[in-house]
């Protein structure tokens, strides 16, 4: 048998896997660790033992439970509530007003998160009921917390992100600081999509009426404290790492030290609040290092059959294509598999065979890495799949029904897609930041 057909044998057995239901880190790995001991004998059972070696001995992965641990920590002392009534005081009085301050609720969720589930449990509990009870239109709230909780995954430090360094071998800092100005942009997008739309037609997002409004200054004032923790909490980790005072590892240290500092200022840090923080946290770690484990193990079996190599010859020989004709299918393909697959699922599965293809074609793997979360975020919220439409269905009152959900979607998954574009064509708005920090 040849190895291009069994590297078709091992993509086609990791999908009929996945399509039983199977968890995704046991449906690679299984694959891979069979493949391995079916083509190299029993010494292919060190694959699955070089790949765990290699995730215990890569320091940066450290950053994954420090980070995550500092989301659930702000989120279940209800910080965000904080943030919250700060967006609803100062932004009120515009078209729109409270859905644009559920966008930068998102932002700065993100900047304390990594995940997008964290934003979406936090903008369902307690933006939703409020831009309801405010008559604003439930479609276009639906659609505001879904992408607004798909930043978590762009915005640093995103989960997403260093899951693709391990996989790409590429420095988790560079990534991160990468995602930061496409993450603000298509923020600000959608707010200018909200803006806009709002204006166009009022109804969809009613001004404050005046009592409410009517808010001393002094206590907008102090409501910008709320908004100034999660930016203090985001500068105390970032800062001394991009002036190189710090690694990454004690940065994120730094950054969940901080954040549990501002819960016990705050005193909410409870024994429920901690043991749920820690819960989480440890549930979530283990599940990205088990699914890290088989990404490696399913990767160094394909690199030993050569199939990034076929697949290269296949494009450029027998069909020849030029490299920018090759990244857009390898996009396209992205979005086709979003609507049935997960992002750790669709990186898993072809990481080992674009990742190394992008390198070869020429093109920079770092702003690669921010166009793939971007379409990650576009796959959180296209249908039948869509990760984030489930959560929505699961969090949303009943006269939201799975069929407004699905609509309300469509126009920001445009703006996502227009964000992807911008990156693509312009790939400095990624690579300007690391570059200007790492060149220094």
């Amino acid at each position: 048998m040849s190895y291009e057909a069994i590297a078709l044998l091992m993509f086609g057995s990791m999908m009929l896997m996945l399509m039983t239901g199977q968890r995704v880190f046991a449906a690679i790995g299984f694959v891979a660790v069979v493949s391995a001991i079916l083509l190299y004998g029993q010494g292919g059972a060190e694959f699955g033992f070089a790949a765990a070696m290699k995730v215990m001995k890569w320091y940066p992965l450290l950053t994954l439970p420090m980070f995550i641990f500092m989301g659930y920590v702000l989120s279940e002392s209800r910080l965000a509530d904080d943030l919250y009534r700060m967006f609803h005081v100062w932004m009120g009085p515009v078209p729109g007003g409270l859905a644009i301050g559920t966008i930068g609720l998102m932002v700065l969720i993100s900047a304390m998160n990594g995940l997008s589930v964290a934003g979406m449990a936090i903008g369902a509990t307690i933006a939703l009921p409020e831009l309801l009870r405010r008559n604003y239109d439930k479609r276009m709230v639906t659609g505001v917390i879904q992408a607004g909780s798909s930043l978590g995954i762009l915005v640093p430090p995103s989960v997403v992100l260093v899951l693709y360094a391990m996989i790409a071998r590429q420095p988790v800092g560079q990534l991160w600081l990468a995602g930061v100005f496409p993450g603000l942009m298509m923020a600000g997008l959608f707010i200018l999509y909200i803006l806009v739309r709002c204006r166009l037609q009022p109804e969809l997002g009613p001004v404050l009426p005046e009592e409410e409004r009517r808010v001393p200054l002094s206590e907008k004032l102090s409501l910008l404290w709320a908004g100034a923790l999660p930016l203090g909490i985001f500068a105390a980790m970032m800062v001394p790492f991009v002036n190189g005072w710090t690694s990454l590892v004690e940065s994120s240290a730094i950054g969940a030290l901080t954040a549990l500092l501002a819960a016990v200022l705050k005193r909410r840090l409870t024994r429920e609040v901690f043991e749920t923080s820690v819960r989480q946290t440890l549930g979530i770690s283990c599940m990205f290092m088990w699914i890290i484990l088989a990404a490696l193990c399913f990767g160094s079996v394909f690199d030993g059959l050569g199939a990034v190599k076929a697949i290269e010859g296949f494009f450029v020989d027998r069909l020849g294509l030029g490299p920018w004709e090759i990244l857009i299918l390898m996009q396209l393909s992205y979005l086709l598999m979003g609507t049935f697959l997960d992002d750790t699922a669709m990186l898993v599965i072809v990481a080992p065979l674009y990742v190394p293809l992008v390198g070869a074609l020429g093109f920079d793997l770092i702003w690669y890495g921010v166009l793939y979360t971007i379409t990650c975020q576009i796959a959180y919220m296209t249908p039948p799949f869509g990760y984030n439409l489930f959560l929505m269905r699961a969090m949303a009152p009943p006269e939201i029904s799975l069929g407004d959900i699905y609509r309300s979607i469509i126009p920001f998954v445009f703006v996502m897609i227009l964000a992807l574009v911008l990156v693509t064509v312009f790939p400095q708005i990624a690579l300007w930041l690391p570059e200007y920090v790492y060149g220094k």
